[in-house]
């Protein structure tokens, strides 16, 4: 007998429960025999719950809450602390720039930006709090790959503009050139005339616990790139000191 659309709508509900309120990330099998659904109807409707960035899969085949979880999270459980001790180092970078500054930080696998000082620009001024970009096309993301908490994909990635690195042997490349000086960039990688840099932000106890950024348009950013690099280097550093940590060499946790 065909399933309804009240009794998919059920049975997704059922899985999705079930791997929200899991201990552990359960897999496929495991979901197949708490449901008693069919294999062929369990990865049709958990393939629809990914697809809508409901469920994410690991590596290990496992599921996991996805990233609408974390953006619903951050939006109604800002990270409150940071973001108050962020803010005067957030507003000195918009000072100095002029520019569109942003603090990120990660939930689960998705860079999530939490803060942002607008541009006093015209041109320029998006708002970029909670929105969903795909961390190797920004710097922000970068970091994230760079100083821990996102590992590159073995598959290559998406594309959205002819500037974006697809290629994960070109991206650890140039992730390791990223943690020699210390800062992330991007040129047109999310879209054609939209530059950023970012840095990363630690802990007290060295662990990586945001990144700030600085985007703008190419014409305006391109030219104060060695200026913008320092300057957001600085800040984050400075930064970093104020939740405890204590810098111990160049491009470093």
């Amino acid at each position: 007998m065909p399933t309804n659309g009240t009794q998919a709508i059920d049975r997704a509900a059922e899985l999705l429960s079930l791997v929200v309120l899991a201990d552990e990330p359960p897999g496929h099998a495991d979901l197949v025999a708490r449901t008693g659904l069919a294999k062929s109807t369990a990865s049709r409707l958990l393939q629809a719950l990914e697809r809508h960035r409901l469920l994410y899969r690991d590596d290990a085949g496992s599921y996991q809450a996805g990233p609408l979880f974390a953006l619903y999270a951050t939006r109604h459980e800002p990270v409150d602390e940071l973001t108050r001790v962020a803010r005067p180092t957030l507003e000195r970078l918009s000072a100095a720039t002029g520019e569109t500054v942003n603090l990120a930080v990660l939930r689960g696998k998705v860079v999530v930006q939490v803060a942002q000082v607008d541009s006093t620009f015209m041109l320029g001024t998006t708002n970029w709090v909670g929105v969903d970009v795909p961390a190797h096309c920004s710097a922000l993301g970068k970091v994230f790959y760079a100083w821990g908490g996102l590992d590159v994909p073995a598959e290559p990635l998406l594309g959205p503009t002819r500037n974006t690195i697809t290629s994960p042997g070109v991206l650890r490349r140039q992730l390791a050139l990223i943690r020699k000086q210390g800062y992330a960039i991007v040129g047109g990688e999310l879209e054609i005339g939209l530059d950023a840099v970012a840095a990363p932000v630690y802990t007290r106890g060295g662990e990586l616990a945001a990144a700030i950024g600085v985007s703008g348009p190419a014409d305006r950013i391109r030219h104060e790139l060695p200026v913008l690099a320092e300057l957001i280097r600085t800040q984050a550093r400075a930064l970093s000191a104020l939740l405890g940590h204590q810098q111990r060499k160049e491009g470093a946790a």
